[in-house]
């Protein structure tokens, strides 16, 4: 070109070419699918956005995840795997390159899978996930059975049925999706929250966990493939049990669990034994139990019959303690008689150490307590009567004070009729009865001379007391001096 025309050439500065570029690869591959190795892939940066690069035999492509889609994909790169990434072509002004900001990540065909598949096995296996020692034992008749699956699907059917026809249990279903992103993160989750459940809550905790899928391709199985879903079942407290695929289907959850089953209806085989099978074993070995029981009788019986024969008759084994019984029986009498004239003998001769002298303390002794004992009775007896006497002048005071002889000695008389009993109105008394009138200081007789006298009459001058005379004695007129008391 000459210098004229490259004059005529429009000018550019670094950022508008930058620009157009950018704009041309956008829109000449603005979304494209590419395969190649990944390699340079650090992890995730500070920022979240993975940085790393495809390449083949001949070439190499910058390659950017932004964060948001990096949380997202189900499969996330590793040095070396062979890739298929669906993403934007665009350029980075800041180093003159161009790169694809990749959107979806998967595997480029079968042998990239069992690679990945290899490496995640080996690296678990190393962290001692998958060893036989930590593994538990398998209840043999739970209670509860936790299923780990998809509610829509043949295989809680399937498991359901079985368990029905072997032993009858109650089952808990967590549903969960058993393909797709999220459901790695679902049947981890569910495995863990059987785990937190309370032993005695309102919602009973599994005695068993059976995760469970229908078969599929490698593809389709690889949730339980992924490291989230094996940390679980290895972190598993309940006994658990993996049922993933068809019985050639193999992925870690299978070494990560306490047992494996081919299929989700052998894992309902291997939860709960036949209900048949376990009460005829129970009637087998009830009936063996009462064989050997009724054989050990027998033999024990037979053993007594034995022994028996060779002990010695009743009568020889009594004999020689009857006879001593009676020889004893005979000595008894004379045994008895010889005991009291011992006793005799020993009390005599502890009476004869008696000394005269001690008797004449005793008796001393004894005259003292008897001379003793009579003062204290004698001035007992002095001051019982004096009590006594007291008493008696008190209630012969008491007598006197409400006897009638006082009220006489005050000047009043008590009339008598002839025979004895005491008056006490005139009205009672007829014309010429017997009277015996006692003063205070005797008696006088009296006849009544006739009617009583009214009350409203003037009250009569006194006569003057008359002597007393002889009780009974004197006439009953006026001359006596009584006939005014009527």
């Amino acid at each position: 070109m000459t210098d004229a025309g490259l004059n005529n050439v429009v000018e550019w500065t670094v950022t508008e070419l930058s620009a157009a570029l950018k704009r041309t690869v956008e829109d000449a591959y603005g979304y494209v699918r590419v395969r190649g190795e990944v390699s340079g892939f650090k992890g995730a940066a500070p920022s979240g956005h993975c940085y790393f690069r495809l390449k083949d035999e001949k070439a190499v492509l910058e390659a950017v995840i932004w964060k948001g889609n990096f949380a997202r994909m189900r499969i996330k790169p590793e040095e070396g795997l062979d890739v298929i990434v669906s993403g934007k072509l665009t350029t980075f002004a800041g180093s003159s390159k161009y790169q694809i900001v990749v959107e979806a990540l998967e595997l480029a065909g079968i042998g990239a899978l069992l690679k990945q598949l290899e490496e995640r096995k080996k690296k678990l296996a190393a962290e001692g996930l998958f060893d036989e020692a930590r593994k538990q034992l398998l209840p043999f008749l739970p209670e509860v059975i936790g299923v780990v699956t998809s509610p829509t699907g043949a295989v809680i059917r399937d498991i359901l049925h079985r368990l029905t026809d072997r032993f009858p249990r109650r089952v808990l279903v967590w549903p969960v999706r058993v393909q797709g992103e999220s459901s790695a993160a679902e049947v981890a989750n569910a495995i863990a929250g059987f785990n937190a459940l309370p032993e005695r809550g309102p919602l009973p905790r599994p005695d068993l966990i059976i995760v469970a899928r229908g078969g599929g391709s490698l593809e389709d199985l690889w949730s339980f493939n992924e490291e989230i879903v094996v940390r679980a079942a290895a972190a598993s407290m309940i006994p658990l049990i993996s049922a993933v695929g068809h019985e050639t289907d193999v992925t870690l959850i299978d070494f990560a669990a306490d047992r494996r089953a081919p299929t989700p209806t052998a894992a309902a085989e291997i939860a709960v034994p036949v209900r048949s099978e376990l009460l005829g074993t129970l009637a087998d070995l009830g009936s063996r139990k009462l064989a050997c029981w009724r054989r050990g009788i027998d033999r024990l019986r037979k053993e007594l019959r034995l022994l028996s024969r060779a002990l010695p008759a009743l009568d020889a084994l009594l004999g020689a303690p009857r006879q001593r019984l009676d020889a004893c029986a005979a000595r008894l009498p004379l045994a008895l008689i010889a005991n009291a004239q011992i006793h005799h003998r020993q009390l005599t001769r502890v009476a004869a150490r008696l000394t005269p002298r001690l008797l004449k303390l005793r008796l001393a002794r004894s005259s003292e307590i008897v001379v003793a004992l009579g003062e204290r009775g004698q001035r007992a007896c002095v001051n019982y009567l004096h009590r006594r006497s007291g008493r008696l002048r008190a209630a012969g005071q008491l007598l006197g004070a409400f006897s009638y002889r006082g009220v006489l000695a005050r000047g009043y008389a008590l009339v008598r009729d002839g025979n004895g009993v005491p008056l006490r109105a005139a009205a009672g008394i007829a014309a010429g009865s017997r009277l015996d009138i006692e003063f205070a200081d005797g008696h006088v007789g009296a006849v009544a001379d006739g009617a009583p006298a009214p009350r409203s009459a003037a009250p009569q001058p006194a006569a003057p007391k008359p002597k007393p005379g002889p009780r009974g004695g004197g006439s009953g007129g006026k001359s006596g001096g009584q006939g005014d008391l009527f």
